[in-house]
């Protein structure tokens, strides 16, 4: 019955005359409990719930590992751990499921104390403990937390729902207490408690948790593009032609769509499965990830080339009066235009924002936010209305446009939809700034260690032990090529050596070259070549 999930009961009773009626009970169940009449064994069960083994697949798929600890004996734990996906039929080490005991015995040395190593060799591939004490849990929970294994330290989650499990719920970087059959002590100790008592609650924690993270990434992805546009533009064009092509009240209105309206737009997606099918962000993880400086460089360096084509030819380019030309308080179309297609660039790069890794299809799920399109909406509208409307255009400095002229705002503003398709291509690598300081870095450590042009042997091998340290597959040619260098300083030490008495010293790449080149003539003094014996003439 153990092995189909069952908790096996025995139902036994005996028969005590009043002179066998102990006194107190407490102390007496060996005595008691004893020469007993089975009247069966009987077996029960708390059947696990359906949504269970989909829950526990979904995350695994987002690279979160499910432990089960549990006071069950080993069969029935087995079993259960079967039927929620926990563990598979055929068992993947020896330290998949393990006892409370096996555990304890496993990262002890005989005087009970936990030793670090011994831990980081178990916990890894523990899935199961079963017949475990809250003492287990707890070191379990202290193990993993404290273990350096991994790249990145292990965050912990914990379930709980007894005043026993208090400890580890405080222990654990995340603590979940049950809300319906949970303790007191359990609700104080944790850190979120599930009302409805299901596991699934969890995984939509851990979907929404990513879904907040991204609506982040994406807005902070599209504020610092539109920044970095809106100032060295002002910028520029306040040297070159000693004029900004932004009024005041115009920014202030960028400014609007970059906070408030934005910030709304992007932090109203709806939590999907996807965000279950990745695995999860290290600790140490840059919020600004590799993905997003591509987007902001790529976009920011796009948008900038639009309008200073814009500014700087635009006039010519749409037959009208130059507006570097215009009294200060004058407006122009010249200047209007290029607002006006800032703006559009900006509502177009808001739905290349909806995506931070990359993914291509910036329109799925669009049609679906509706908050979404009623701010793009809103944008749209109030736009035209600052732009075609003369009373506004006194206050936002702008002139009203054609519709040849609106046409061209609203095209080359749709073209940042197909600049985000081409800037795909650019392999996000490039633009790893973590790794680009360390390779600035790593010169700049390989230049001030070096004697003439060639890095001696310790500051290599001491570069050499950084760089392994620093990242996770260092590059094989970097490693080979400190490799070659120390061999060649060595080789280098052997020369001098040999050649000391010549009067020929290498000091550096030129030197030996030249030396490797020349013919050797010897000097007229032959060396002397001494041993502790014997004195001879080379």
């Amino acid at each position: 019955m153990a092995s189909k999930a069952l908790r096996t009961l025995c139902l036994a009773y005996r028969d005590l005359s009043p002179d066998e009626m102990p006194a107190e009970w407490e102390g007496q169940e060996a005595t008691v409990v004893d020469h007993m009449t089975c009247v069966g064994i009987v077996g029960i069960q708390d059947p696990v719930r359906p949504e269970v083994p989909d829950c526990i697949r979904s995350c695994q798929e987002a690279g979160v590992t499910v432990r089960m600890v549990t006071g069950d004996n080993h069969d029935t734990a087995r079993a259960i751990a079967i039927q929620c996906g926990i563990i598979g039929n055929e068992s993947q080490s020896r330290y998949e499921l393990m006892t409370g005991t096996e555990f304890n015995e496993a990262i002890t040395d005989s005087t009970g104390k936990v030793l670090s190593g011994l831990m980081n060799e178990v916990w890894p591939q523990l899935r199961v403990l079963a017949r475990s004490t809250p003492e287990d849990k707890y070191v379990l929970v202290d193990g993993i937390i404290r273990s350096r294994v991994t790249k990145n330290r292990e965050v912990v989650a914990v379930t709980g729902d007894g005043t026993n499990d208090g400890p580890a719920l405080k222990r654990a970087d995340v603590g979940f207490a049950m809300g319906q059959t949970g303790t007191d002590v359990a609700k104080n100790a944790c850190d979120i408690i599930l009302t409805d008592d299901n596991f699934s609650s969890i995984v939509k924690a851990v979907k929404w948790g990513r879904n907040v993270y991204d609506s982040i990434s994406k807005f902070i992805q599209f504020q610092l593009t539109v920044n970095i546009v809106a100032v060295v533009l002002v910028l520029i064009a306040a040297v070159s032609i000693t004029d900004s092509p932004l009024s005041a009240v115009q920014l202030l209105w960028v400014n609007l769509i970059m906070d408030t309206l934005a910030s709304l737009a992007l932090a109203t997606e709806q939590p999907t499965d996807e965000l279950l099918k990745r695995k999860p962000y290290g600790r140490t993880k840059p919020l600004i990830s590799t993905d997003m400086w591509r987007f902001m460089v790529g976009h920011s360096a796009y948008q900038l080339t639009v309008l200073f084509v814009l500014l700087y030819a635009g006039h010519i380019l749409f037959d009208i009066d130059n507006g570097a030309d215009a009294e200060r308080d004058e407006q122009s179309q010249h200047f209007t235009i290029v607002f006006n297609t800032f703006v559009f660039l900006q509502i177009s790069n808001e739905i290349n924002a909806r995506k931070v890794h990359g993914e291509r299809n910036v329109f799925k799920g669009f049609f679906s936010n509706i908050i979404f399109l009623v701010i793009m909406l809103i944008q749209v509208s109030v736009q035209a209305v600052i732009v075609q409307v003369s009373v506004l255009g006194i206050v936002f400095s702008t002139e009203p446009l054609d519709l040849d002229q609106w046409l061209w705002c609203i095209f080359i503003g749709l073209t940042s939809l197909l600049w985000g398709q081409l800037l795909l291509l650019i392999p996000s690598k490039f633009f790893d700034v973590g790794r680009l300081y360390f390779k600035i870095c790593y010169w700049r450590q390989i230049s001030d260690k070096s004697t003439v042009g060639v890095p001696h042997a310790e500051a290599m091998e001491e570069v050499l032990s950084e760089l392994a340290e620093t990242e996770d597959e260092p590059s094989r040619a970097r490693i080979l090529w400190v490799k070659n260098l120390t061999r060649l300083r060595q080789q280098i030490r052997v020369i001098n050596a040999f050649r000391a008495g010549l009067g020929v010293e290498v000091d550096n790449l030129q030197a030996l070259q030249h030396f490797t080149s020349t013919p050797f003539t010897p000097h007229r003094h032959n060396p002397v070549v001494r041993d502790s014996h014997r004195e001879t003439s080379v």
